[in-house]
């Protein structure tokens, strides 16, 4: 046993057991102790942003880029609620984060105290696990158990909540390091053989990935699984890379609003491999007949409740989609006939062809008006794309400008490139602080949408006063565009005509001065309204020492 120290001490010592570096946080009084102490630790950093939203997003795009979990200090039940959107993003996007809130202590449970809140009951819905802590003598237990199932697939944030009084207690708990689970389980092989039989047929097979691949760094054996086939792959809970996006067989994401989008996809496979997601995480997926009739579905993942979730299939793997792909593409070289490979082989050929002609295509249509007016997205990005090293780092919440962007800044490095996953606005600015937090020697750029940037705004701040040098784009239409969208498909599906869109979906009046909400948060900006400033701004930035905001003003139908 460690000798008797104050738990506040101690689950200090149970950090650095666990080797953490960074605590992201909004400080409060009822955790004032805790924090006091921190004074005598200084291997461990506070990073302190003035939002708690922006403390969990910073958190966030940290713990994706270091494949670490993040270590999150909030404020009793109001700090904690003004998190809980950022905790459901990290939740849906199996992000490894601890949360510790502090409350004014066990003893005054009767009370009803002012703040005082339930916080575990709060946080279930969108944390793995909650859990308060009422005994010190549990304190670093307690710890090491939130650290362990943060920290095992499938990947997400915790809460556990400190009571001050606890904190203040004495507790002799030695502090050491947390348990950290090998998970990489390999399938039986019958398993793998019967999965090849089911697949080494098809005619039209596609492969449905998600996040699980980069999770378990499977992308070699996904590009090898789907080459053997001659499989499409399909993005779906898509943020990383998964498989290059150059890749001749990656096809883009289905579609993450809207079953029907998916639906023509899906159903026209006569084989489907899903693989590190489940079928189908849309806002409004199809109730049913995604699949077509009679095509065989085989499921690897390492997540058991992932697997069949929605609708059935021939053959559930829970397995490591590395190993388990691995095998598969072993198991597929045997089982296939020179037919079976020859039209695999075609497959291949024919969907090179077809992918560079559709992206010549679009980057011609970019060209045809690029010297007019209003800016697009599209000439920013390919200009952007001519002075950023290979090894840069995005960090993409552009939303509806996406698609542009990802035509010149192409997701090709697994790491290199996160996307937001949750449908949570907010996240691309915080995001992009807390990866060049963990990158501070590569150039990193957090793309954002003006409506989305006014969630979490005021991680702009915790960059100016830690220079923490990411450059952001806000690519400002000045509405909600994606809710454009969205409400004229809406229209299609309830035969509604046509007609001016909902007024609250337009932010441009008045209009939001990102420059100058820049500087008053101690950020270097500069505005883009014509083509013929793009290099300029693109230079300024890159060349600045610290953090840097451009203000791209594009069309408001871009």
């Amino acid at each position: 046993m460690a000798a008797s120290r104050p738990a506040r001490v101690a689950i200090i010592e149970q950090f650095q057991a666990d080797g953490i570096t960074h605590i992201f946080g909004n400080p409060g009084t009822v955790e004032q102790g805790f924090l006091d102490e921190l004074r005598r630790f200084p291997d461990i950093q506070y990073v302190l942003a003035l939002h708690e939203a922006a403390a969990v997003g910073i958190a966030d795009g940290w713990a994706r880029s270091t494949r670490r979990p993040a270590l999150v200090q909030l404020h009793y039940g109001v700090g904690l609620g003004n998190g809980i959107g950022m905790l459901y993003e990290a939740l849906r996007g199996q992000t490894p984060m601890v949360v510790i809130a502090g409350e004014a202590g066990v003893a005054y449970d009767s009370m009803d105290a002012q703040g005082s809140a339930d916080l575990v009951g709060m946080a279930k819905l969108v944390t793995k696990w909650s859990t308060r802590v009422v005994d010190p003598r549990s304190s670093l237990r307690m710890l090491r158990r939130a650290f362990k199932i943060a920290a095992t697939p499938p990947y997400g944030p915790v809460l556990v909540v400190l009571p001050a009084d606890v904190m203040d207690a004495e507790t002799d708990e030695d502090a050491v390091p947390t348990s950290v689970l090998d998970a990489a389980s390999a399938p039986s092989q019958d398993a793998v053989q019967e999965a090849a039989r089911l697949l080494s047929g098809a005619r039209h097979p596609i492969v449905i990935a998600g996040d699980g691949v980069h999770f378990s760094g499977a992308q070699d054996a996904l590009a090898r699984v789907a080459e053997t086939l001659g499989a499409e792959v399909w993005g779906a809970d898509w943020s990383e890379v998964n498989l290059p996006v150059d890749h001749p067989l990656y096809r883009g994401e289905l579609g993450r609003m809207f079953g029907t989008n998916s639906h023509r996809i899906t159903a026209a496979a006569d084989a489907v491999l899903v693989c590190g997601t489940y079928v189908m995480p849309e806002v409004f997926p199809a109730m049913d007949g995604v699949f077509a009739p009679g095509a065989k579905v085989v499921h690897i993942d390492l997540d058991a409740d992932a697997i069949a979730k929605n609708y059935p299939v021939d053959l559930g793997l829970v397995a490591d989609p590395r190993r388990a792909l691995g095998l598969l593409a072993d198991a597929l070289e045997v089982e296939m006939t020179p037919r079976d490979r020859a039209a695999a082989s075609e497959r291949l050929r024919a969907g090179a062809a077809r992918k560079a002609e559709t992206l010549a295509e679009a980057r011609a249509r970019d060209l045809e008006n690029a010297g007019s007016l209003p800016l697009s997205t599209a000439v920013f990005a390919q200009e952007l794309a001519k002075h950023l090293p290979d090894d840069v780092m995005i960090f993409d919440e552009a939303l509806s400008q996406s698609p542009a962007i990802s035509r010149y800044l192409r997701a090709n490095r697994p790491g290199h490139w996160h996307k937001s996953r949750g449908r949570t606005l907010g996240v691309g600015v915080p995001g992009a602080v807390g990866m060049k937090i963990a990158n501070p020697d590569r150039t990193v750029i957090g793309f954002a949408g003006d409506g989305g940037t006014m969630y979490t705004l005021q991680a702009l701040w915790t960059a100016a006063r830690y220079n923490i040098a990411a450059k952001f784009v806000i690519c400002n239409n000045g509405r909600y565009r994606t809710l454009d969208d969205n409400v004229e498909h809406y229209w299609g599906t309830q035969d509604i005509a046509e007609h001016p869109l909902p007024e609250m979906f337009d932010i441009s009046y008045p209009a939001i001065g990102f420059t100058q909400l820049a500087a008053s948060l101690g950020v270097r900006s500069v505005r883009i309204e014509k083509p013929q400033q793009v290099r300029d701004a693109v230079a300024q930035a890159l060349d600045y020492p610290g953090p840097f905001l451009i203000d791209l003003a594009i069309s408001r139908d871009s």
